[in-house]
Parts: structure tokens; sequence; C-alpha cells
């Protein structure tokens, strides 16, 4: 059973941003080298950091020197964050979209009070767990 389902989109996603947070004194850093060291299509970093771009995650210029940088420090962003700019939804079931109910059986339903605490616990769990912590891997030792 598959309760939250994350994406080729949202993993690579992770990887752009700890690729990034590796190398801040790069400036900004081409999407060529990007998908060389992750070893991921041009093309598809292009939607990806196109949704992280559009969600003010990162900051981008054109040019010869151009590129991708974060806009913050690795610390101040959350893996939910930037999980839920790339992803439909993080919700374990259908009828939850955003943190909110979308059901018409939802008054009569029983197991939507589990299902909504799971959507807060997994989201809350994946907004305390910052781009930093994966850097380090402090958190986990």
């Amino acid at each position: 059973m598959l309760i939250v389902n994350i994406t080729s989109k949202g993993r690579y996603a992770l990887r752009v941003m700890i690729d990034l947070a590796q190398h801040p004194d790069d400036g900004y850093i081409s999407l060529k080298t990007i998908a060389d060291r992750q070893g991921i299509s041009m093309k598809y970093l292009e939607m990806i950091v196109g949704s992280l771009k559009k969600a003010d995650i990162v900051d981008s210029t054109r040019g010869k020197e151009g590129g991708y940088r974060l806009c913050r420090k690795p610390d101040e962003y959350s893996v939910g964050e930037i999980l839920r700019c790339i992803e439909d939804t993080l919700a374990p079931v259908a009828c939850i979209k955003e943190g909110n109910v979308e059901c018409e059986n939802a008054g009569a339903c029983l197991t939507l009070p589990m299902w909504k605490e799971l959507d807060d616990l997994v989201n809350g769990y994946l907004d305390k767990v910052t781009l930093e912590d994966l850097i380090t891997g402090r958190k986990w030792k």
C-alpha cells in the first residue's frame, strides 16, 4: 500500500536544490552543469526549475554566465515547501487537496479524520526537514 507517492519530478527537484546548496560559491549554475552532475536530462530539468522559479524558490539569470541559484540559505527551505511546488499533492487520499477536504461524502466518511491526520503528519514532518538537514545528514545520526 502506497500512502504518499513522491514522483521522480519531486525527487529530482530535491536533487537540484541539494546541488545548488552544495555549490553556493559558484554563483549562477547552468542547467547543463546540474544535469551533468545529477545525471538528469536537460529537458526534464527545465520543467522542474521552471516550477521552482515560479514559486520563488530559485533565482535565475540569462546569458553566458546565466543559470540558477538559491534565493535563501539552505536552512530556510523546507522539503515540504519544495515538494509542494512540484507535486500535484502530498495527500494520502484523493479527497484531500492542499489540506482541504474535497469530497461529497465527507460528512458520512468514518475514515476521513484518519486520512486528514495522516496528511497533517506527513506535511508537518516534511516542513520540519530542511535542505540543510538533507545536505548534512545530522538529523538522522
